[in-house]
C-alpha cells in the first residue's frame, strides 16, 4: 500500500529544492515593482512551466500588462477544492541602499537575495514547486486527489488588489471557488537556528485611510503670525502619534498570546502575555502596559494609527491657508471607524483641524482554527518540525486573504519558510533575502500540508 510517507521518501528533496530556487531566481529577475506592476511576464513564465508538465492553466489579463494565472490539478470531487495563492508584484527598491542587485536573485553565504524573496515571490515559487510535486508524485503516479488543487498567482496585491484578487473574484469566481486557501500573512519564527512557533493567520485588521486638514491664517512668511496651519498640523500629528486607543482583545489574539505565554523566553513579556490573555480586566490592563514597549504585540490588541504623508505649502516664503496629513488606520475586527475618529478628534483637541475619511476598508470574517485545513497545517508542521506549536494569529497587515474570506473561502496565512526577526524586517526594506535552508523547509512543509488536505 502506498502511503503519504512512502511518497515523501521517494522524492528527491535536494533536487526539488534547487529546482524551486531556480524558479525563484527567474521570478526575482523579472521586475514587477508596483506601480506599474507588469506582472504579465511572470504569469507567462509560470504558465509555460505548468503547461509544460501537462497541468491545465488559464491566463487572465485584467488590464494591459497585468495578469492572473490559475492552474488546476483535478481531484475526485469528494471534497471542495483547496487554493494556493501568492502575488507576483513587489514593492519598490532604493537601489543605492542594497548591497547586491535587488533583481539579481544572487545566492551569497547561504541566502538568496532579491526583491520579493520573502514577499511574495518566495511563496510563489514554493507553491509552484508543490504543484509540480503533486503532479509528478500523485497524479501521474496513479494516486488520487480527493479535491481539486488550485494554484493562483495574482497582480496588484501591494497596491490594493484592483487588478488582482478583487478583479479575479468579481470576474472569474468559478475559477477559484474553494473551501480552503493557503496564502501569505502568517510567520514561522526562527530563533537561534531553530523554528520556535508558527503564527497561522486566521484574520487581519481592517485598513482605512484618514486625512487631517489644518486651516489657518495665510500670509507672508516674513511676518510670523498665530494660527499658522503648518504649526497646527504639526501639533495634530504629534497628538495622533501619542494617541492610545483602548485595549480590545479578539478571540484569535487571546489564543495567540496564551500560546506564546507557554514558552516565551523573556519572563516579563511572558507574564504580560499571560495577563493579557487571562480575561481578568485588571490583569489585562497590567499586561497591556508591558506590551506597549513591543509594537508587534501592542498592535494586535488595540486599534492603531500612523501618520504616513504630509502636504503643505506652495513656496518657501508663503504661509499656507491649509496643511494636510494622511493617516493609516488599522482597526481590529468589530471596531467602528466613526467612534475611532471621535476619540482621535478628542486627542487632537483643535477645532481648526478636520478629520475626514479618504478610504474605508471592508471587514472579513475570521477563519476558524478547528477546520480540516488548520489541522493539516498543524500536523504538517509537527511532521517537519516536531514540537513546534501552530498558533492562530490576527495580522496587523492586509493580504489577499480578506477578500477571499468575504467570498466564503476559509483562508489561512503562513509564509512557509522560517524567518528570524531581523530577516523579516528586510521585507519591504533593503537586502530582502531568504536562506536556502529555509526554502528547503518550505518546500517540504508545503508538500506535507497539501498531502494532508488534498491527497486521498
Amino acid at each position: 500500500m502506498t502511503t503519504h510517507s512512502n511518497v515523501a521518501e521517494a522524492i528527491d528533496w535536494e533536487g526539488s529544492l534547487w529546482e524551486c530556487i531556480a524558479h525563484l531566481q527567474a521570478l526575482i529577475r523579472m521586475d514587477t515593482v508596483n506601480p506599474p506592476g507588469r506582472e504579465l511576464g511572470v504569469a507567462r513564465y509560470l504558465d509555460d512551466v505548468l503547461r509544460g508538465v501537462g497541468i491545465d492553466t488559464t491566463l487572465l489579463e485584467p488590464s494591459p500588462g497585468r495578469a492572473a494565472l490559475v492552474a488546476r490539478l483535478k481531484g475526485s470531487g469528494k471534497n471542495r477544492p483547496v487554493l494556493m495563492l501568492a502575488h507576483m508584484d513587489v514593492v519598490g527598491v532604493e537601489r543605492a541602499r542594497w548591497s547586491t542587485n535587488p533583481f539579481g536573485g544572487e545566492i551569497l553565504e547561504g541566502f538568496l537575495y532579491g526583491r520579493g524573496a520573502i514577499d511574495d515571490k518566495g511563496m510563489l515559487a514554493v507553491n509552484l514547486q508543490t504543484m509540480l510535486l503533486l503532479n509528478e508524485h500523485v497524479v501521474r503516479a496513479g494516486g488520487t486527489l480527493d479535491r481539486d488543487v488550485i494554484f493562483l498567482a495574482t497582480s496588484d496585491e501591494e497596491a490594493g488588489g484592483e487588478f488582482g484578487i478583487d478583479w479575479v473574484i468579481a470576474n472569474h469566481p468559478d475559477l477559484i471557488d474553494a473551501e480552503f486557501a493557503l496564502n501569505e500573512g502568517g510567520r514561522l519564527r526562527e530563533v537561534g537556528g531553530k523554528v520556535v512557533y508558527a503564527a497561522v493567520q486566521c484574520g487581519e485588521k481592517v485598513a482605512n485611510v484618514l486625512r487631517l486638514t489644518a486651516s489657518g491664517t495665510p500670509g507672508h512668511a516674513s511676518i510670523p503670525i498665530p494660527g499658522n496651519a503648518v504649526v497646527r498640523l504639526a501639533r495634530a500629528v504629534v497628538a495622533v502619534a501619542e494617541h492610545r486607543d483602548p485595549v480590545v482583545l479578539t478571540p484569535i489574539s487571546q489564543r495567540y498570546l496564551a500560546g506564546l505565554a507557554a514558552f516565551w523566553p523573556d519572563d516579563r513579556v511572558r507574564s504580560a502575555m499571560a495577563d493579557v490573555s487571562s480575561g481578568d480586566p485588571s490583569r489585562v490592563e497590567t499586561g497591556a502596559r508591558t506590551l506597549e514597549a513591543h509594537p508587534w504585540f501592542d498592535a494586535m490588541i488595540r486599534n492603531g494609527v500612523a501618520p504616513t504623508m504630509l502636504e503643505a505649502g506652495v513656496r518657501a516664503n508663503v504661509i499656507p491657508a491649509e496643511a494636510g496629513a494622511i493617516l493609516n488606520v488599522r482597526l481590529l475586527p468589530g471596531q467602528s471607524l466613526e467612534q475611532f475618529i471621535e476619540r482621535l478628534r478628542a486627542s487632537i483637541g483643535d477645532d481648526h483641524v478636520q478629520v475626514t475619511v479618504e478610504s474605508r476598508g471592508d471587514e472579513a470574517p475570521p477563519s476558524p482554527d478547528d477546520t480540516e485545513m488548520y489541522a493539516a497545517i498543524r500536523d504538517a508542521l509537527e511532521a517537519v518540525a516536531p514540537g513546534v506549536p501552530a498558533l492562530p494569529f490576527l495580522s496587523t497587515g492586509a493580504t489577499d486573504s480578506a477578500p477571499l474570506r468575504r467570498a466564503g473561502v476559509k483562508a489561512y496565512g503562513l509564509l512557509p519558510f522560517p524567518l528570524t526577526e531581523a530577516d523579516e524586517g528586510r521585507m519591504h526594506g533593503h537586502d530582502e533575502r531568504v536562506s536556502v535552508a529555509s526554502l528547503a523547509f518550505a518546500v517540504r512543509l508545503s508538500w506535507e500540508i497539501l498531502n494532508r488536505i488534498a491527497v486521498a
